[in-house]
């Protein structure tokens, strides 16, 4: 598989400050971010509580760059308009979280913002296939979802070289996006895979040398 020519790097401000956003929004565009990754959890769809729209709004009052909002959410569709309005400029949802993704995708749409879906490690690939074509992106989560710091799931690569293949096969322009565990050596796993955007939070915040020597570095990795 050959690698892609586009890595954008989207750091998980999950793993920032809570007590700083708007500082670490800024820290994160000069940085070099290609996007800041919002997490949005609800403590039912998994077990852990994060941000809301007073979060995201004080994120994006703070920076210019693009907003990639992932809701680990059950039934995220009356939702949608709430984030979108306090400043998403994706919103990526749960396949397992709802039973009406096509409608979800269509309504994301319908509010002037791109669509995303997201996969859970244990999710067939079967599932997957069939939303290269109605989204934006499509993410591979290669930790179970849910909390930062957890190790790399190698099993998920086969998931993105299938969908890189698939996005190859019938020229589709889809994203194909990766979070968890992501470091040097995954992140070059992933993109050897297929994927083009790299999530990465734990690592470039609290384990690489410098932020914004963290993101180059990720970066160069094509």
């Amino acid at each position: 598989m050959h690698k892609r020519p586009s890595i954008q790097v989207y750091p998980s401000i999950l793993s920032g400050d809570f007590g700083r956003l708007a500082e670490e929004a800024r820290r994160l565009q000069v940085a070099g971010a290609d996007a800041i990754h919002v997490d949005i959890m609800d403590g039912q769809f998994v077990q852990n509580l994060t941000f809301g729209p007073k979060a995201l709004e004080a994120i994006n009052r703070a920076t210019p760059l693009f907003l990639d909002v992932h809701l680990m959410i059950y039934n995220p569709y009356p939702y949608i308009e709430t984030f979108v309005k306090a400043g998403a400029d994706r919103i990526t949802f749960h396949f397992e979280a709802t039973e009406d993704v096509e409608d979800t995708i269509e309504f994301i749409r319908k509010c002037g913002v791109k669509a995303g879906v997201a996969f859970r490690p244990e999710t067939s690939f079967s599932f997957v296939v069939k939303y290269l074509e109605l989204c934006d992106l499509v993410l591979l989560m290669t930790v179970n979802p849910g909390f930062g710091g957890q190790p790399f799931m190698p099993e998920v690569l086969e998931k993105v070289k299938l969908a890189r293949q698939y996005c190859e096969r019938h020229s589709l322009g889809t994203h194909i996006q990766v979070d968890g565990g992501i470091d040097l050596q995954t992140g070059a796993q992933c993109i050897e895979a297929g994927a083009d955007v790299l999530v990465s939070g734990d690592y470039l915040f609290r384990r690489a040398t410098d932020l914004k020597q963290g993101i180059s570095e990720l970066k160069r990795l094509i």
